[in-house]
């Protein structure tokens, strides 16, 4: 056991496993109900221990794609769109009699971007998937690709099971894979290759090394992995990436047993509002800062004012999310705003005392509040 996973580890109560599609599918082969059999046991331990789990699985397509015979991993959206409508009922009903067999209940929950980009109806999935871990039922997310577009796709399955660890305040994320975790460099070319077991701090190297790939299966290689996991160490939570090919990997992850790669989190954790505004909510414009109203926001922790706006882009309207970039063109902030793009224009580089003259109304003092505005 190791001493520095144990503390990371021990005492976690809800997780989110994220379950690879080349785990439990394959266009030749469709579901492979064995796997799914076995990870259904490793669930059902983990449920008698008293911990609360959320699965994100892919799959769907694959198995759509076995049963509509199709061969080749299709291009066009609308021909993936009706294999997901297809396999989806399969993996569900897979799921279903794997878990039920051991006493378990399961929920299908389906998402998109949409769902978790708007305040309303995040806080609404929040409600349902706590609702559903209330009753001891297991919710089994996936995107809902049979109405997905490109403009509110989540990019793939590792960065929604990031958002759904949020979305539950999980302690823990797992993202099972068909790799042992990150490497020093790339395992299936070079033998002398070697397994990271622990990440404290995912900077520029270690992203070097998560080197993007894409298997035939899956669109998730270890780039997008290695980014969702950043994502969630700035919220607080843990990243586990393991093989989902080793029986009995969750009991040995939650022992503390040096298994896969362990990416710490980051001390300071974001309440959840603000982690909603830093990574789940949509972004719709960009104000320009001047240096002052940089320094202000980021050394200061003041609120963002008119008079440090030079420049406005895109369309918003009040209580939409923007990014904030200082005089070289680097994000410093995203915020929710008080102004609609039309108004902000109006009084970018004014005083407070000025707005009510220009705009006929003084509603906020602020284009931005602090409590409303997350530091990137």
């Amino acid at each position: 056991m190791d001493a520095n996973r144990n503390t990371h580890l021990h005492g976690v109560k809800r997780l989110v496993v994220k379950i690879g599609s080349s785990l439990i599918a394959s266009r030749e082969h469709g579901l492979n109900h064995r796997r799914l059999e076995s990870l259904a046991q490793e669930v059902a331990d983990l449920k008698g221990e008293g911990r609360e789990l959320v699965i994100v699985s892919s799959g769907a397509i694959l198995s759509g794609l076995e049963k509509l015979e199709i061969q080749q991993r299709p291009r066009s959206l609308p021909v993936k769109q009706a294999a997901a409508a297809v396999g989806q009922s399969r993996l569900i009903w897979a799921y279903e009699k794997a878990f039920e067999a051991r006493g378990l209940k399961v929920a299908q929950v389906l998402l998109t971007q949409d769902d978790l980009a708007n305040r309303k109806r995040f806080l609404n999935s929040r409600n349902t998937l706590t609702t559903l871990l209330a009753l001891d039922v297991i919710p089994v997310v996936n995107e809902n690709d049979t109405v997905v577009t490109e403009e509110i796709r989540f990019g793939d399955n590792d960065n929604l099971a990031g958002l759904v660890a949020h979305l539950v305040d999980a302690q823990l994320l797992v993202i099972l894979s068909d790799v042992e975790g990150l490497y020093t460099d790339d395992p299936r070319r070079h033998s002398n290759a070697a397994l990271i077991p622990i990440v404290n701090k995912i900077d520029g190297e270690i992203l070097r090394l998560a080197r993007d790939t894409e298997t035939q299966e899956g669109t998730g290689g270890m780039r997008s992995k290695v980014l969702t996991a950043q994502k969630v160490a700035r919220y607080g939570v843990s990243t586990v990436i393991a093989s989902g090919r080793r029986s009995g990997i969750l009991a040995e992850i939650l022992k503390g047993i040096p298994v896969g790669t362990l990416f710490l989190p980051e001390t300071d954790r974001r309440n959840s509002r603000k982690q909603w505004i830093a990574f789940t909510s949509r972004t719709k414009g960009r104000l320009s800062l001047d240096s002052g109203a940089v320094e202000a926001l980021v050394m200061k922790g003041k609120s963002l004012l008119p008079s440090g706006i030079v420049g406005i882009e895109g369309r918003f309207e009040a209580g939409d999310a923007v990014t904030c970039v200082d005089p070289e063109g680097h994000e410093v902030a995203k915020g929710l705003v008080n102004y609609s793009s039309a108004d902000a224009n109006k009084i970018k580089g004014a005083k407070t005392g000025d707005l009510a003259t220009i705009l006929g109304h003084k509603d906020y003092d602020e284009v931005i509040h602090r409590d409303n505005l997350v530091i990137l």
